[in-house]
């Protein structure tokens, strides 16, 4: 995965306007805001994923030879450019939110200031990477909640777009409660636990299922979970795996045993193969689903009573099907000349497109038990005191004033680079997920839910409300 070079991945124009930037504004500097506008499956939050990802991309950032030989044969960029790119050293500041943090709409994610020349050509990566494997952290939180506890385990790199998504969207999935993944490069690559049993193609190749099932025990005898829906669940399958299961409790062997169900009546086979383990004996056997899961499915056979003590969870996760795109976007806030920061705006006839301007910090505000109470916005080198005056961010909010009165600060956003050098170490992709998991407790309940979650507040202060508010009437004069 790290062989690749990936500088081309862009479009033209982020390197005809930087290319325009070199010739006409060298020194001028810029700052971009990354964020995304809207949160999928009409949910309450985003889980942030991707930043181990944009580390690699901004670390390894350079142009090759076959690279420079490529642009020069379009014949659109100057000669000075393309010898600027030839000698590209990576000159920005990075801030960024941590992986894994749970986020609302209109947040600066990520926030790049340097060079114009520079902070434009990485609109086009950081999006892709931030945009996928937020949507897919986001969804796995949603199938991870409605499981109540149950391990769900990743299964979709056979249904994923492509390598990539399969790879860094199983790593995403585990940041979003996941507990393992059955594709082996990702465990490989991020320390996660690669899970799996057999497929129905293992019980075909035998004459017969309790052959197969007996094979299987021969080579895998302290982790024995077999797929029990190849021809018959309860007259042939679950029958069968405790046939299986009685010889290794007779041989004295210690083993993993469990059941894997891949079709049919989830929560009739569930049941009625939980009640035959336990007559058997077997009442420390497990029930693992699969089959075209999702949070609705998980959630209807839960509340009808299916047995199920673990999810394999595929195409529905790995593509967040139901609603597949997060609307990420990298917006200009603001330049720097002769050491001034100008703050910039882009009008919409919608309020939701109109940019927020300025070099801003984001905070989570936390009451005295340490629950979030809102985020809030301020522009960079505000200081807050006790009765600061905020205003939510949300027109649609009833109350749109709150004093900062016996809430606490604390930074939601690090710095990753300063000046091209990494900054930052990343933590282990389990650390992360732990990490989420307590962020997430500290949120309103409501807003957590999966359907018609409440509002989470997002505030500004006077300060940025009154600049917007300017701005906006300076331009629409």
């Amino acid at each position: 995965m790290k062989s690749r070079n990936l500088t081309l991945l862009l479009d033209l124009y982020e390197l005809t306007m930087a290319n325009g930037f070199f010739e006409e504004a060298p020194q001028k500097r810029g700052y971009f805001d990354l964020y995304f506008r809207k949160i999928p499956d009409k949910g309450g939050l985003v889980i942030y994923a991707g930043l181990a990802q944009v580390i690699q991309y901004l670390n390894e950032l350079h142009f090759s030879e076959s690279d420079l030989d490529y642009l020069k044969k379009l014949e659109i960029f100057s000669p000075n450019f393309l010898e600027y790119l030839r000698t590209f050293k990576f000159e920005c500041d990075v801030w960024s939110v941590e992986e894994g943090t749970p986020v609302f709409p209109n947040e600066p994610l990520i926030t790049v200031r340097g060079p114009l020349v520079q902070v434009q050509l990485l609109e086009t990566m950081l999006l892709n990477i931030v945009n996928h494997e937020s949507l897919i952290a986001t969804k796995a939180r949603r199938i991870c909640m409605v499981a109540r506890g149950r391990s769900v385990m990743e299964f979709g790199s056979r249904r994923a777009q492509g390598a990539d998504a399969a790879t860094y969207g199983a790593r995403a999935a585990v940041i979003g409660g996941c507990s393992g993944t059955a594709n082996v490069l990702s465990a490989k690559l991020f320390g996660l636990k690669p899970l799996g049993t057999m497929a129905h193609s293992w019980i075909q190749s035998f004459s017969s299922e309790k052959e197969a099932f007996m094979a299987w025990k021969k080579i895998y005898p302290h982790n024995c979970l077999l797929l029990v829906d190849t021809y018959d669940v309860l007259h042939s399958g679950v029958l069968n795996a405790l046939e299986v299961f009685k010889q290794l409790k007779e041989e004295g062997i210690q083993s993993n045993l469990g059941i894997r169900i891949d079709s049919g009546d989830i929560t009739y086979l569930t049941k009625q193969a939980r009640r035959m383990l336990d007559d058997a004996g077997f009442k420390d056997a497990t029930i693992t689903v699969s089959n075209a899961l999702d949070e609705d499915v998980i959630q209807n056979v839960l509340e009808e009573g299916a047995s199920i003590d673990s999810f394999g969870v595929g195409e529905k996760l790995i593509t967040a099907s139901s609603d597949p795109v997060l609307s990420g976007v990298y917006k200009l806030v603001a330049t720097q000349e002769n050491g001034e920061i100008i703050p910039k705006i882009k009008l919409s006839n919608t309020v939701e497109k109109t940019t927020i301007p300025g070099f801003k910090n984001l905070y989570r505000l936390y009451d005295d038990d340490g629950q979030a109470r809102g985020d809030l916005l301020t522009l960079d080198g505000e200081k807050m005191r006790h009765n600061s005056q905020l205003f939510n961010a949300d027109p649609n909010k009833t109350y749109q004033k709150k004093k900062l009165r016996g809430l606490q600060l604390k930074p939601l956003r690090v710095q990753v680079f300063a000046k091209g050098k990494l900054v930052y170490q990343e933590p282990e992709t389990m650390e992360i997920q732990r990490t989420s998991q307590a962020k997430l407790a500290t949120l309103p309940a409501a807003c957590l839910r999966l359907k018609n979650p409440d509002i989470y507040d997002v505030y500004w202060t006077r300060q940025l409300k009154e600049l917007r508010t300017q701005m906006i009437e300076q331009y629409s004069e």
